[in-house]
């Protein structure tokens, strides 16, 4: 049976196929602004205007291995451009910094003006990606860099320390928002990292896209995603591991009482198996009321040999044995009760009960299950406002991509929430609209309904295509169904191609059969007198056999 979807989505992708077709007009051209440099005030701003090589750095340090066995030293070699987009341009003149290689490391960084401190403020960190080729796998993510004396001594790489990594990464069921930040254990001196607990999914397209952070003194922060909140929490509730470890451990040196049960059901000890409880009884016992069907053949095989089985012609029965052929179910046997031996089946022992065990009970001497003694933590610490990040003096990316030409345009790095979405709005959502109504107009256009033909008289063609071309989009997945589905579609191709292969037939026929030829008399070997004798003799009794039927050859010979 063959349903109405199953029929559509069979004709949806001729459709598609025809909506792409090359053929269709150039799209009209769209109105673009000119880009003009937005003056705001931040500790850390880029735009990528004509003096950026002044504020950024290209890498070529080694990167660190944590791998130890790994031997070979991989070195930042990846290129970076900054120039116009390539797929999509929103806006005359706007550059940004481009990842230029497939399968290279990457690493860029530019330090701030003056390092960064955020105790008891808001940090804001913005930024645009556009992924010109999509994300295949890699990274789009930047890195807020700690201020020391090694980030202006080295080059940028891995192993620079970090305060914050924020922004998408992709990699085959891998596709999030990172937000990691790294706080220092006030008791210890180590850094650890925080990852945000169910992070959202990263935007793939060609489409410019917005990615916003912004961390508040509460201790609450806030992604966003093209301007729109796709995450919210807390620094101190929604990251692992914790910020602040468990004021309270479990005592390592406390062990379980050896009198300690903990096993909340036992056999009941005063239970016992009844006197007429067989444990030797077997599952299943012959079924002695089982009668022989009236139709058995008892004298037939349930296998025979297969008629048809031929044994190899390389077969050789020194080397290979005896040759036996493969057997076959009795023919005989296919439309009775069975052939063979005759025996009575077995049934369900209704005195089987299987081994005997006591029944369960609650266990009087349960005492719950056992847990370790509490202890205060001896590495407890209590950081109320971990949103005092340690002063951020740089701004770097980091990455390895097997996807080109992603661009980043218009950081911000600050601490003003209302000037970001300022930047969002004379940037971003200008450049954004004009992405789209591009995407838009050269996006291929719906293909036209079929004419709908109701006879052939009134367009032959078009109502033979009507009927072919879903016969045709079915018959590639289903055959059957689209002999069902279209019998007389199915009928009359089967006629057309029935005629065509008798004409080939005859045509071929005609080309290969002989010419016939006039046979030669065959050549005599008798001499010229013999030859006058005999027509003499033949001249001389043709006058006696005027009047009577001729004989055949061989009467003539007897003659």
């Amino acid at each position: 049976m063959v349903h109405a979807d199953e029929i559509d989505d069979a004709l949806g992708g001729d459709a598609a196929a025809a909506a792409a077709s090359p053929s269709e007009s150039a799209a009209p051209a769209i109105k673009k602004p000119t880009f003009s440099p937005l003056a705001i005030s931040a500790p850390f701003y880029e735009q990528f205007t004509d003096d950026w090589n002044s504020r950024w750095k290209v890498s070529h340090a080694k990167k660190e291995l944590t791998d130890k066995s790994i031997e070979e030293e991989w070195a930042y070699i990846g290129q970076w451009a900054v120039e116009e987009p390539s797929v999509l341009k929103g806006i005359e003149g706007d550059k940004g910094l481009v990842v230029k290689n497939v399968a290279a490391h990457h690493a860029i960084s530019a330090k701030f003006d003056k390092p960064i401190d955020n105790t008891g403020k808001s940090l804001v960190v913005q930024y645009e990606v556009k992924l010109q080729n999509g994300l295949e796998c890699g990274g789009a993510y930047l890195k807020l860099l700690k201020e020391n004396a090694d980030l202006h001594a080295e080059e940028f790489s891995n192993a620079s320390p970090y305060v914050i990594m924020f922004g998408p990464d992709k990699c085959g069921a891998t596709n999030k928002v990172h937000f990691i930040f790294k706080h220092k254990n006030p008791k210890t001196g180590e850094y650890e990292e925080k990852h945000l607990q169910s992070p959202p999914m990263a935007k793939i397209t060609k489409q410019t896209t917005l990615y916003t952070l912004i961390v508040n003194p509460d201790q609450t922060f806030e992604l966003r995603i093209d301007g729109k909140n796709v995450k919210d929490g807390s620094l101190l509730e929604d990251f692992t591991p914790a910020v602040n470890p468990p004021a309270e451990i479990d005592d390592p040196e406390d062990s379980k009482p050896e009198d300690w049960v903990d096993t909340p059901r036992i056999s009941d000890p005063d239970a016992k198996k009844p006197e007429d409880w067989d444990e030797d009884a077997p599952v299943e016992i012959v079924d002695e009321e089982a009668v022989k069907p009236e139709d058995w053949l008892d004298d037939e095989p349930e296998f025979v040999p297969d008629p048809e089985a031929k044994k190899p012609e390389d077969w050789d029965d020194e080397e290979d044995g005896d040759w036996i052929p493969s057997t076959v179910s009795n023919p005989k046997c296919q439309e009775i009760s069975g052939c063979g031996m005759w025996e009575k089946p077995m049934k369900a022992n209704p005195a089987y009960k299987g081994k005997w065990s006591a029944p369960m009970i609650d266990n009087p001497a349960y005492k719950g299950p056992w847990a370790p003694r509490k202890i205060p933590n001896p590495n407890y610490f209590e950081d109320k406002i971990p949103s005092n990040f340690e002063p951020i003096g740089a701004i770097g990316y980091e990455l390895w991509t097997m996807t080109k030409d992603i661009l980043f345009d218009n950081i911000y790095v600050g601490h003003s929430i209302k000037d970001a979405e300022k930047l969002q709005k004379e940037t971003f959502d200008v450049k954004k609209a004009i992405e789209e109504a591009e995407e838009a107009a050269t996006a291929p256009k719906a293909p036209e309904p079929p004419k709908m033909v109701d006879s052939f008289k009134e367009d032959p063609l078009a109502f033979i295509k009507a009927k072919i071309e879903p016969f045709i989009a079915v018959a590639l997945k289903d055959p059957i169904a689209a002999i069902r589905a279209f019998p007389e579609v199915a009928g009359g191709l089967a006629a057309v191609i029935g005629t065509i292969l008798a004409l080939l037939i005859g045509l071929i026929s005609l080309a290969v059969a002989p010419a016939k030829v006039k046979k030669a008399a065959p050549a005599s070997d008798k001499k010229p007198e013999t030859k006058i004798q005999e027509a003499a003799k033949a001249e001389g009794s043709s006058s006696e056999s005027d009047n009577k039927p001729k004989a055949s050859r061989r009467t003539s010979k007897k003659a």
